[in-house]
């Protein structure tokens, strides 16, 4: 096995180009990997960040026909929102590409060339769905349908969002589409497959040698794992996407017209196409080859920063195809995230129940968020954002430990000693102890990001503010002016030597914040975590003294301004309302159905019911089997909402059933009707609650 070189390449998830960034993004896949580049560069590291939006998704296209658009301005409207808002965030990539460039097409197309070159694929004629309105093939998401499992009426081709059961279109009862609401009919197409089957026995070796991931990584792969992978359709008959090689079609004797790159496949590629771009701007286009190949110096470290429902991508399918490739190194880790909640609740775009990017920085700075978020990760379970948590943050440990601190320090260097670094002579047993303890946070911070534990990382890093406010206090400098005027220019000394410290090493949580430290200290040729930033002073450096005695420093300025209650109560009151960004609440509703006879609606038997026990079904995560008494009698009813409530938050409840349900079977279980529930735009559920007695017709 080849040893490991010093270059390190480094992708954040690529955002889907149809709707603006919210806080959710931010702590999944993209705060925690430019934290992890900051300080790796800071450290001396080679080490290349790229990511892009993606521009081919299924998503993007029905977004653009509901609002009767091409794709293209679809994405041309948010891709440039999405960079800009990333840029104003600070993140710190080197680069930032989009899938519908010329050289994402190239590299996807020559990816796509060499796995069939290499016999990889099969290819399959099979009868799909076909829209006769819309004249195009229907992917998953163009169609609806009864889902076999639940009964659900409105589950989508590749998942039912009632009950979680994964689907085909072919399975759904009674499908339709959602283009034209035409019943489809079945027509023959010829794709091409990925048999992931073939690659089991080499994924499993390969993961057995990451015990070190993360357990909700780890946990989620083997899942997967064993229930046997199988084969996945990398192609599309859809008119957005990647073109399928010409060449690739003609050899398997396949019509490549209309068919396109199925976007789980091109999106990882993405990677790759925006390190060749990458490489090109640097003036050496071969260079990208060095941080995704084994080369004379080694084999390239390549990680993978996502959220948690990118897991399966990341450690199992994009694995595959490098491995079926055989010219790149496979992801030496997958640091993935867990889910943000906002306010004890999901993240929720059509309810606007979300804090968007751009709209925050347009009231706040960058370093607020920055740091409320990484003291908060979703790192291995979900976590919840609030925005008086934020408030404390930044008002408790923002201002009052780090800002105060450094406010302290500099005004005392200012008032007393001619604004200049004051000479140390004769340190007491306090001062070399905390000179002594400054020298081991660097170690300490590196090692929590190294091991992609940034909430341990930021913790330790305020934790030398703390220690520095600690110091201070002790040492009593206001009093030691007059009694001992060198016991107060020691404690004005390491004062500012902490605050030099602090300065690096809280550049990858606060990058804004450091360099107007930097300012105030004079602190130069220090070696930021941008990408090219060069200078002598770098993370191992912060250990220990970086200002010269008789070095000017300059008045303090105001790190961080406290937040009062009427600020945050007012973007409290922002959440769930229309207001803000059109676009971010702009998810469709769902199409009304075709109009039926008032005597089919009268087959219906709806009836009031009370929830009156319930209890998980064996071996699924999503059905909650339940007793409802309906007056005349107690029904047993399989629902899938497991992930929506707990079984005690149901019993008691008044609902609405269709009593008149044909039996189903589900998990070995009859289901005697349906609980009624309303689904919002986002898939969030909600009871259709009763307050008739139980067996009570609903009219």
């Amino acid at each position: 096995m080849s040893q490991p070189s010093n270059r390190t390449l480094v992708t954040s998830a690529l955002p889907y180009a149809n709707g603006p960034l919210h806080i959710g993004h931010l702590a999944g896949a993209y705060l925690p990997a430019d934290i992890f580049c900051r300080y790796q560069r800071i450290a001396g590291k080679d080490i290349v960040f790229v990511s892009g939006s993606d521009e081919m998704g299924v998503a993007i296209m029905v977004r653009a026909r509901k609002e009767g658009i091409e794709p293209a301005e679809i994405v041309d409207r948010y891709h440039p929102m999405i960079e800009e808002s990333f840029r104003r965030f600070g993140m710190s990539f080197d680069h930032y590409s989009r899938t519908t460039s010329p050289v994402h097409a190239e590299t996807s197309q020559d990816f796509f060339r060499t796995l069939a070159g290499k016999d990889t694929f099969v290819t399959k004629t099979e009868q799909q769905l076909f829209d006769p309105e819309a004249g195009i093939f229907l992917a998953d998401r163009f169609v609806v349908g009864t889902c076999p499992s639940c009964g659900n009426t409105n589950a989508y081709g590749d998942q039912c969002e009632n009950c979680g059961t994964a689907l085909s279109p072919m399975e759904l009862v009674d499908p339709r589409s959602t283009l034209s609401d035409a019943k489809p009919e079945l027509r023959e197409t010829t794709h091409w497959y990925l048999p992931l089957e073939d690659f089991q026995e080499r994924l499993e070796a390969w993961i057995a040698t990451k015990p070190d991931w993360k357990p909700n990584v780890l946990g989620q792969i083997k899942s997967w794992l064993t229930d046997g992978l199988r084969a996945r359709a990398i192609t599309r008959d859809v008119p957005w996407g990647v073109p399928v090689p010409t060449d690739v079609a003609e050899a398997a004797g396949v019509d490549a017209d209309g068919k396109v790159i199925y976007v789980w496949f091109d999106a990882p590629i993405g990677y790759v196409s925006a390190t060749r771009e990458w490489a090109t701007a640097q003036g050496d286009p071969d260079l990208w080859k060095k941080y995704w190949q084994k080369n004379e110096e080694g084999r390239p470290r390549l990680l993978h920063f996502i959220g948690k429902d990118n897991i399966v991508f990341h450690c199992l399918m994009f694995p595959a195809m490098l491995m079926a490739h055989g010219d790149y190194v496979l992801p030496e880790n997958v640091p993935a995230n867990e889910f943000l909640n906002l306010e004890g609740d999901k993240l929720s775009t059509s309810r606007n129940w979300a804090v968007w990017l751009h709209e925050y920085l347009e009231e706040f700075p960058p370093d607020l968020l920055r740091y409320a978020l990484a003291a908060t990760l979703p790192e291995t379970k979900d976590a919840d954002f609030s925005w008086k948590d934020f408030q404390n943050r930044v008002n408790s440990e923002l201002a009052d430990v780090l800002g105060n601190f450094v406010h302290r320090s500099l005004t005392f260097a200012g008032r007393f000693f001619d604004g200049v670094v004051p000479p140390l002579k004769n340190p007491s047993a306090m001062d070399q102890e905390t000179l002594a303890a400054l020298a081991e946070f660097p170690g300490r911070i590196g090692e929590s990001y190294d091991a992609f534990r940034f909430r341990e990382g930021v913790f330790e890093s305020m934790a030398l503010a703390r220690l520095g406010n600690k110091y201070f206090n002790d040492t009593e400098p206001w009093k030691t002016r007059k009694e001992n005027p060198q016991a107060c220019a020691n404690t004005v000394h390491i004062s500012l030597q902490l605050c030099a410290s602090l300065a690096v090493l809280l550049d990858p949580v606060l990058p804004y914040s450091a360099a107007l430290l930097r300012g105030m200290l004079n602190l130069e040729d220090v070696r930021t975590g941008m990408p090219g930033a060069t200078g002598s002073i770098g993370w191992e450096e912060a250990s220990r003294p970086l200002l010269k005695v008789g070095a000017p420093v300059n008045d303090p300025e105001i790190l961080f301004t406290k937040i009062e209650d009427d600020v945050i109560e007012a973007q409290i009151a922002k959440l769930g309302t229309k207001e803000g960004d059109e676009a971010a609440s702009a998810e469709p509703y769902e199409d009304a159905k075709e109009l039926i006879a008032f005597d089919d609606f009268l087959k219906l038997d709806l009836r009031a019911g009370v929830i009156i026990s319930a209890e998980p079904v064996p071996k699924s995560k999503k059905l909650l089997r339940l007793e409802v008494d309906l007056g005349f009698e107690t029904r047993q009813i399989l629902s899938g909402v497991a992930q929506h409530w707990t079984p005690e938050e149901l019993v008691g409840k008044h609902v609405s059933v269709v009593a008149n349900l044909a039996p189903r079977k589900m998990m070995g279980l009859e289901s005697q009707g349906m609980v009624l529930m309303a689904e919002d735009r986002d898939g969030a559920l909600h009871l259709m609650e009763s307050t008739g007695e139980a067996g009570g017709v609903i009219r």
